[in-house]
């Protein structure tokens, strides 16, 4: 077997043909019970999922001033919003949208974040090397979710990486603008923060241009789909003697009825907003 990036015991829950309109939420509740139940020596876990359309905030954007009447407007957009608990900013999200998430135990006293960053950019660049091996890393200005590990090529921005780390277990995830027109999306995230940050008032929040952001398929110049990246991703992986597991294969897999519960409690947590006087 070549070498790679991959966890050698890493496990692949792929949920990417779902794109039924469950609640947005749905797949971080699926992480975070995982997370809660990981122990030393549990196997790492790759999810990777798609949604028809939502809005994911992070958790700033939900303090925003106006962020209540700018999640109103989203509704009237046709777009689900949600509050996630990991760090980043707002996220538009569609079917062509293909959301990966790397799960596995956080040895004791672990306080270096970066390498769990630097891991995901590992595997990202592994996955898309037969198609390009010219993906850059750095903050986009003008993208939405901007970050030191953006993932660009040419300068338009197409992944962002957040990071969530609890007690037991560390969850990075990454969202990557496969198929589409990453302006359209880019156009989403400044209408919601044009409406949540009200002219005259001060906040910390992205300022979004519609060049800063690209899909794959737009970069590359090829017709490629979600679908055909997935395929990508699992065949790289199957490379590495990786295989994809079922719910069955994954120890202490949350039953619907917790990840139900646990989507309740993340909206009552997270999602109640209140615009600011």
């Amino acid at each position: 077997m070549k070498t790679t990036s991959f966890p050698s015991s890493l496990l692949i829950l792929d949920r990417s043909e779902d794109v039924t309109p469950y609640p947005a939420l749905y797949p971080f509740a699926i992480e975070e019970l995982i997370c809660r139940s990981m122990h030393e020596g549990a196997r790492p876990i790759l999810h990777i999922w798609r949604h028809p359309r939502a809005f994911i905030m992070g958790l700033r954007d939900s303090r925003l001033p106006a962020a209540a009447a700018a999640k109103g407007w989203l509704h009237s957009q046709g777009y689900a919003a949600a509050v996630r608990n990991s760090g980043g900013a707002a996220v538009p999200l569609d079917s062509g949208v293909v959301n990966i998430t790397l799960m596995y135990p956080k040895d004791a006293g672990d306080m270096d974040h970066r390498k769990d960053f630097h891991r995901m950019v590992a595997m990202i660049r592994e996955v898309l090397a037969s198609l390009t091996g010219r993906v850059e890393q750095g903050e986009v200005t003008g993208s939405f979710c901007p970050g030191e590990f953006d993932l660009a090529i040419g300068g338009r921005k197409f992944c962002g990486i957040a990071q969530r780390r609890q007690q037991r277990a560390i969850a990075v995830q990454a969202f990557l603008i496969v198929e589409g027109r990453g302006m359209d999306k880019a156009a989403l995230a400044r209408g919601f923060y044009e409406r949540a940050v009200p002219v005259g008032t001060e906040a910390d929040y992205p300022h979004v241009s519609p060049g800063g952001m690209s899909s794959l398929a737009e970069c590359l110049h090829i017709p490629l789909t979600s679908q055909h990246f997935v395929q990508q991703l699992l065949d790289v992986a199957a490379e590495a003697g990786i295989a994809v597991a079922g719910p069955a294969d994954i120890a202490d897999y949350p039953s619907e009825a917790d990840i139900l519960e646990m989507v309740g409690l993340m909206e009552q947590r997270y999602g109640i907003l209140r615009d600011t006087p």
